[in-house]
């Protein structure tokens, strides 16, 4: 499961589809899914949450453009070269759809484990 928080107008209005296909890809890729199959295909799902740009702040920034990319995998779905992998994918994933060089500094991706049995279909 993916998820992407940032703000609605970080984005191109019509890039939501783009942006999940493509991080899917890379997800799948860093665990070693050389050929995805549907299954594959239809069970690895992206969220997309287009926030109000006053909902995303630091403490330096108010409406920021900060963006996070929560990737949940099963237990040990990806080696330490996969998180490498998909960390460095999906930050340039981001910062290519977005169309702003500097947004990879402001890129946070975050890779979670679901607890055997927390997960299933």
């Amino acid at each position: 499961m993916i998820d992407v928080y940032a703000a609605s107008d970080l984005f191109p209005a019509n890039a939501d589809a783009q942006l999940g296909a493509e991080l899917t890809h890379a997800v799948l890729r860093a665990e070693g899914v050389a050929t995805p199959g549907r299954f594959h295909l239809d069970n690895t799902a992206a969220f997309i949450h287009r926030l109000a740009p006053s909902a995303i702040s630091t403490a330096n920034t108010p409406s920021a453009r900060t963006v996070r990319v929560q990737i949940v995998t099963p237990p040990g779905a990806l080696t330490r070269e996969g998180q490498r992998q998909i960390t460095t994918d999906a930050t340039e994933i981001v910062t290519r759809i977005s169309g702003d060089p500097t947004q990879a500094g402001r890129t946070w991706v975050i890779l979670t484990e679901a607890a055997e049995g927390g997960w299933g279909l």
